[in-house]
């Protein structure tokens, strides 16, 4: 069913009103229209299978600043980190070593990261770029894309990480500092 609502835009600066189609299907026409849905959706958080999670959390956490928020340690990896969730302002991953027959193993063959890209929006790519440098991570020079500043470096298994902060100077430009 479609029903016709009409809307007036006063509240917008216009004076004018408009008639918006809105689909409706049977069991909704007894909620008002008039009710707001907040999101759902509140953070997405990459989940990286890993091949040598030591490796890893040195790279995120003493390269990079991540914080372990939550770790799994079971019995069977005499009190190794198998999967833990780290933090960084806003922004999380989760790690996961792969684990075969009890033991570290049976990651698949070839790169893992290979296409996968995770951009994190941060105030000063720039910064972050310096930060990272300092800890001993080799990050890529930072430059304008897009209006962004984009550093980026990728972790022991290959996964690119991209920070990115909004600028108004030109595209393509490389930082120079």
């Amino acid at each position: 069913m479609i029903r016709f609502a009409t809307r007036n835009c006063s509240d917008q600066g216009c004076h004018a009103h408009y008639v918006m189609p809105q689909i409706f299907r049977r069991e909704d026409l007894s909620m008002s229209t008039d009710a707001v849905v907040a999101p759902n959706v509140k953070q997405a958080v990459p989940f990286f299978m890993v091949t040598d999670i030591e490796a890893s959390l040195h790279f995120y956490v003493d390269g990079l600043g991540f914080a372990v928020t939550n770790e799994w340690r079971p019995e069977k990896a005499s009190g190794r980190i198998q999967w833990c969730r780290l933090q960084l302002g806003n922004a999380a991953v989760m790690l996961q070593e792969y684990w075969r027959d009890g033991s570290p193993g049976g990651a698949p063959e070839g790169p893992l990261g290979q296409g996968v890209s995770v951009c994190f929006i941060c105030a000063d790519a720039i910064a972050i770029y310096h930060e990272v440098i300092a800890r001993g991570v080799s990050g890529r020079r930072p430059f304008v894309g897009n209006g962004l500043w984009v550093t980026s470096m990728r972790d022991p298994d290959g996964y690119q990480l991209d920070f990115e902060s909004p600028t108004d100077v030109p595209e393509e430009t490389v930082y120079s500092g």
